[in-house]
């Protein structure tokens, strides 16, 4: 599983370094309804996650800053379906309070970057002002029976920007093949309840 590990942590860097877009003429909407939270791990209960992967791996990883223009809050955690499993998938959670520009600008451009990136794009219908899903079935250029699989949710409201990423693999022949609607299913749910402990 250290392949699962690299390419999440190469997915990371990659969405958290997205360039400013500031657009001329655009109002900041702030914040909204929502608020910095000091440990983002313990308020976002991914409870539907938690049921198909009951088992923690290692223990989860925050931070949370604070700054006039951004509040950012992030968790990592890993999970296993038993304590005995050798696999285990990657969630990733990220909320930022834009108080100083509209996020609009570059929430399109991150959506942009993953079509760029191949992929698959889905809308996601009455969360946020705008949300959609994302997929991507990476297979791995030294063995193409093994794939590295992400799943990410992004979503935009007013001065709130979030996302909650899945990732994991499978061998071809050998090892369970994720469910995809059943992760797709549980980002939306988990999120959802996300944002409403963030007080949306």
């Amino acid at each position: 599983m250290g392949g699962v590990l690299v390419a999440s942590a190469v997915w990371a860097t990659a969405v958290l370094t997205v360039p400013s877009l500031v657009a001329t003429g655009r109002k900041a909407p702030g914040p909204g309804p929502y608020h910095l939270v000091s440990d983002i791990c313990t308020t976002a209960k991914l409870t539907s996650f938690e049921q198909l992967y009951p088992s923690q791996y290692g223990k989860p990883y925050h931070y949370a800053t604070r700054h006039p223009a951004l509040d950012d809050m992030y968790c990592s955690q890993y999970l296993k379906k038993t304590g005995a499993d050798t696999d285990y998938v990657s969630l990733y959670v990220e909320a930022q309070l834009h108080k100083a520009v509209d996020p609009e600008p570059e929430f399109e451009a991150q959506r942009s970057g993953l079509q760029q990136r191949k992929y698959q794009i889905t809308s996601v219908p009455d969360l946020g002002q705008e949300a959609y899903l994302g997929y991507l079935d990476d297979p791995s250029s030294s063995d193409s029976s093994w794939h590295y699989i992400t799943h990410v949710l992004y979503v935009r409201d007013r001065g709130l920007t979030y996302y909650l990423s899945w990732s994991g693999s499978f061998q071809e022949g050998k090892t369970t093949v994720p469910d995809r609607e059943q992760i797709r299913q549980a980002l939306v749910v988990d999120s959802r309840a996300v944002l409403r402990a963030l007080g949306g």
